[in-house]
């Protein structure tokens, strides 16, 4: 949105927690009057977050490794979040403090929206805007929550630290907050999406992928429900239920055809333009980011003493072993150095302020949800709901599989059993804790689950399922949430150094708050 001010909520809620408070002795109230429709409207555009965790998570995963000191980084920030530390030095986009400010300003747009409506009177004619400010505020508060979190466990959520669930605009300088519990946020999550989710009209938009499109916002749903674990698995259910919407009945029909998408491009930016592009029918919702990720991540020589170097790639991720029988799929797409290879997915999109001195922001285009992820979704539930479905569970697996690969030239994937899966992983060592020789890791790790498996059956089909998931959304930031998700210790080893383990149970697991949020009063997580 580029014409409607809204300083007295869009800029509180970033600065309600700032520690130089006297910076505004009253509040500003030099913002444009939402009173029609357009504006509503229009003033959602900002209610999609323009920044997102995905340096800090890949960073902090066991997608990263250590290439040693000979080598730099660009940020401190990178070694911060790879040595799990808190981040206190960098406070730019790609940081914690970034993180704060960004999802709280979209927080606020949302807000100011939904406060416009109800001003109007909640007209039917602006239910549409309604489901997809309350999508909007949802989805930014659940990303916040996957950061300065834990992960949900029903066990423990009621006395987890949550975060502040904003859901009116500010009219205080300095208002006091509380962060309240991990399962109060949850709560708050749950009644936004489902108020939210039925209002949703794809005929609003001009574009639907740049917004909460039905699909879209059913694949959060699914998502969601997810990571909202219930001791009764009922939630499983609804997974299922909303990926069903995104799916249909032929799911294979609306994934990313990877040769077909992909394949006949050479040009690396060609690659980046096609992979986000809103007509593939894979992407469902398609958000600007202001980041240096792709800089960070992307074939370049910069910032190479902490990435997805080829050990990493050849006993973990695309190139790990797998009961596909083909550790190729991706082999075609990599790019990059020994020190971190790449899939390349998000190219750079550079907006110059100065031309001539070469000055300007860095932003990325990223995809929060596509089939391919929802269908991931799917199988996970499939497996773990009261009564598992192994056989559609393999079923969808065989769908990503055959989407997934190559032109041949490196083979082609076998098509998976329920036998073959088992057999597989069965074979295969845990990678071992601490990791002292990097030969010895493997795609299998100790999963530690806030809940338990009914058999060795249940545990092998999701340590499928989780490589997959970590080779589909490879560079997303994803692969930190499925860590955090199912308990796994993870080693980071470094350049002369012992390792270090971030254990099941390590609170480092919740990213810290930013400095002047804790200095406001904000309670801070425990360390």
């Amino acid at each position: 949105m580029k014409n409607i001010k809204t300083y007295s909520a869009a800029l509180l809620m970033a600065w309600a927690f700032a520690s130089c408070s006297d910076f505004l002795d009253t509040v500003p109230d030099n913002r444009a009057e939402i009173d029609t429709e357009s504006k509503v409207t229009s003033l959602l555009v900002s209610a999609y977050p323009s920044y997102y965790p995905i340096m800090m998570f890949e960073k902090a995963s066991d997608n990263t490794a250590d290439n040693g000191e000979m080598y730099a980084f660009e940020y401190q920030q990178e070694q911060d979040a790879y040595l799990w530390n808190d981040i206190k030095t960098d406070t730019d986009q790609d940081s914690p403090q970034g993180m704060w400010n960004g999802l709280y300003m979209a927080i606020a747009s949302a807000n100011h929206a939904l406060q416009a409506i109800e001003q109007m009177g909640n007209p039917a004619s602006l239910n549409a805007q309604k489901g997809e400010a309350l999508l909007c505020r949802a989805y930014a508060h659940f990303v916040l929550a996957n950061i300065f979190c834990e992960a949900y466990d029903p066990a423990t959520a009621s006395t987890k630290l949550g975060i502040p669930y904003a859901t009116k605009p500010e009219t205080e300088v300095a208002p006091e907050y509380t962060r309240g519990t991990l399962e109060e946020t949850y709560q708050h999550i749950e009644a936004d999406l489902l108020e939210g989710l039925p209002l949703i009209n794809d005929n609003l938009y001009s574009v639907p992928k740049y917004h909460f499109n039905k699909k879209a916002a059913n694949a959060f749903a699914a998502r969601f429900y997810l990571f909202y674990v219930k001791e009764d698995k009922s939630n499983y259910e609804k997974v299922l239920e909303y990926g069903k919407v995104v799916l249909g009945t032929n799911p294979a029909r609306s994934l990313r055809q990877l040769q077909a998408d992909l394949g006949p491009l050479t040009e690396l930016d060609e690659r980046g333009d096609a992979y986000i592009s809103a007509s593939v029918d894979a992407n469902l919702l398609i958000t600007p980011i202001n980041s240096s990720w792709p800089y960070i991540y992307g074939p370049y020589n910069m910032a190479k003493r902490y990435g997805m170097n080829r050990t990493v790639t050849t006993y973990e991720t695309l190139w790990a072993d797998a009961p596909w029988n083909s550790n190729t799929l991706f082999y075609a797409f990599l790019n990059g150095m020994e020190q971190k290879l790449c899939f390349f997915k998000y190219r750079m999109y550079f907006e110059y302020t100065d031309k001539v001195n070469g000055i300007g922001y860095r932003h990325a285009v990223i995809v929060p949800f596509s089939t391919n992820e929802t269908l991931l979704c799917c199988i996970e539930a499939n497996i773990l709901k009261a009564q598992p479905d192994y056989a559609t569970a393999v079923e969808y697996m065989n769908e990503w599989l055959d989407a997934s690969k190559g032109d041949g030239r490196y083979g082609y994937p076998e098509t998976l059993t329920e036998d073959k899966i088992v057999d597989f992983y069965e074979g295969v060592g845990y990678t071992p804790i601490p990791v002292t020789d990097e030969t010895k890791r493997t795609v299998k790790k100790h999963l530690n689950p806030c809940f338990s498996f009914v058999n060795k059956k249940q545990e092998n089909m999701i340590h499928c399922v989780l490589q997959m998931r970590r080779i589909e959304t490879i560079h997303d930031g994803s692969r930190w949430m499925d860590v955090k998700r199912y308990g796994i210790e993870i080693t980071h080893n470094r350049d002369g150094m012992d390792p270090i383990v971030l254990t099941k149970d390590d609170p480092r697991r919740a990213f810290q708050l930013p400095q002047d949020v804790i200095e406001a009063g904000l309670e801070a997580n425990p360390r």
